[in-house]
């Protein structure tokens, strides 16, 4: 008679995530059941394992059994970027749409320590902070004028619906210093990963962060990344290419507009398809023939090649027609891909870079692309504040960058643009367009997924054309309703 199926959780409450790692890893091995292995060894035992296969003989997919929660408390948000750009993570962070920041919430760079700019640094956050406050209370007037109180709706309930409205605008303030709690959950050699790399950071604030992550660590999974250390790599390649001229040679000068953007030559478009396949649709659909038949892919590539129109667009009936809501295509889909150079608002990046499957290339942040004025704070009459604290933020933020080229990123608010390249495939275009797009998504980020939605369908309209988007705005009506200028 055969064994009889069983499924059961190695629970983190009773074992230690290295004594979990251990027991998955033996099963390899031993014939024996997850709990009699777990039985058999102790904290001191697992660790002599690990520092045996995982540290001795590299089997490091081991550790990514060992998985740990991290709370991680008042960081900048600069700092927040380099902790999230591990793909293999999961994070949940304070929300600048639902929540309102205090006037000291902001993080001064210990490179500021005793530095004449110290004080200025401060001068300028307790500006963008204190206007931002300001800014608060004339925008939601404006928003309580255009959403009156629903039927037995009592003030708090009030409040909390309309909140993200006026909190939406008022955010474009915030600079990159401001303060954040995040959560995250990590296996231990994705953090092991994270922790090296932030420990090669250029900026004090990550390579402390790591240090204490690597505290913190060490005491739940004390062999696993105790090894975690600064890569020479890292660090000597960005030094290189920060010393080629060109890295900071801007070649054309521009014409000022609205925003304090410098309009150069071929920076028109903000948002650019540089690269796609050209046969993306053709790969797609033969990849799909292929995972239902039994015919070589070039055989499926070429009967796609050969069909006509309707025999193509009945294709991608079958393989997208039966979508739902929260459904995802295939895997098919990832078989052709996309490249955009985008310029988006610092705030919409902070949402964009959420999209880990993708491969983002994010330049610094800085404040030389100019930057946004949400549509409400110009009808509230709020603009000139507005625009004074902006101007302060760029020329303290070129007073830094002399003094120091990424602790001057601190002190750059929300508002201003930045650019991102950004390489992903169909399916994630799917989720990022129909997430991104939604109507109780920030317009910031709305903006940016019906433009990125607009191309590809224009390259690949047969597959693109089962995104679910709202119908009734676009990227250029987003412009029109939300901002007076976007830079």
């Amino acid at each position: 008679m055969s064994p009889e199926r069983s499924i059961y959780l190695l629970s983190p409450k009773e074992l230690s995530p290295e004594t979990i790692a251990v027991a998955f890893a033996k099963t390899s091995r031993s014939p024996e059941s997850f709990r009699e292995i777990a039985a058999e060894l102790s904290d001191s035992s697992s660790a002599k394992f690990h520092e045996k296969w995982v540290v001795g003989y590299g089997h490091s997919s081991v550790a990514e059994h060992a998985v740990l929660h991290l709370a991680i408390e008042n960081v900048s948000r600069l700092a927040v970027e380099s902790i999230e750009s591990n793909r293999l993570a999961s994070y949940t962070e304070k929300s600048t749409r639902y929540q309102k920041w205090g006037t000291d919430d902001f993080f001064i760079p210990p490179e500021l320590n005793g530095h004449p700019l110290r004080e200025r640094y401060v001068r300028t956050c307790r500006l963008l902070f204190d206007t931002y406050t300001q800014s608060i209370e004339p925008v939601k007037r404006l928003v309580e004028q255009q959403a009156s109180h629903r039927p037995n709706e009592d003030d708090e309930s009030y409040d909390r619906r309309i909140r993200s409205q006026y909190v939406d605008s008022c955010r474009f303030l915030l600079p990159a210093a401001s303060l954040a709690n995040l959560g995250m959950t990590a296996n231990a050699r994705v953090l092991e990963n994270a922790i090296r790399k932030m420990l090669s950071h250029p900026l004090a604030e990550v390579r402390q962060i790591g240090e204490e992550i690597k505290r913190a660590a060490v005491g739940e999974v004390p062999t696993l990344v105790k090894y975690a250390e600064v890569v020479d790599y890292l660090v000597e390649t960005s030094e290189a290419f920060n010393q080629l001229e060109i890295v900071h040679h801007n070649t054309c000068p521009g014409e000022q507009c609205q925003g304090g953007h410098q309009v150069h030559e071929g920076e028109k478009d903000w948002c650019s398809l540089v690269d796609h396949d050209v046969d993306g649709e053709i790969k797609v659909l033969a990849a799909t023939l292929y995972r239902f038949s039994e015919i070589p892919y070039n055989e499926a590539l070429e009967m796609v090649r050969l069909a006509t129109e309707k025999e193509k667009e009945r294709l991608v009936g079958l393989l997208l027609g039966q979508l739902k809501h929260h459904d995802s295509p295939l895997r098919e889909l990832e078989h052709t891909s996309y490249t955009f150079d985008i310029t988006m608002d610092q705030g919409a990046y902070a949402e964009f870079k959420r999209h880990r499957m993708m491969s983002q290339t994010p330049q610094a942040l800085t404040t030389r692309l100019g930057y946004a004025i949400p549509r409400r704070i110009t009808e509230a009459g709020f603009e000139a504040q507005y625009r004074t604290a902006m101007d302060t933020a760029r020329e303290t933020y070129e007073t830094l960058a002399e003094f120091n080229l990424q602790v001057a990123s601190y002190v750059v608010p929300n508002g201003f643009n930045r650019r991102v390249l950004a390489t992903f495939n169909l399916r994630e275009a799917y989720h990022f367009c129909q997430l991104r797009a939604a109507t109780n998504a920030h317009f910031s980020i709305r903006r940016v997924a019906q433009r990125v939605a607009e191309e590809i369908r224009r390259v690949h309209p047969l597959l693109a054309g089962a995104m679910r988007l709202p119908e009734d705005e676009t990227w250029r009506s987003i412009e029109e309703q939300a901002f007076t200028c976007c830079g």
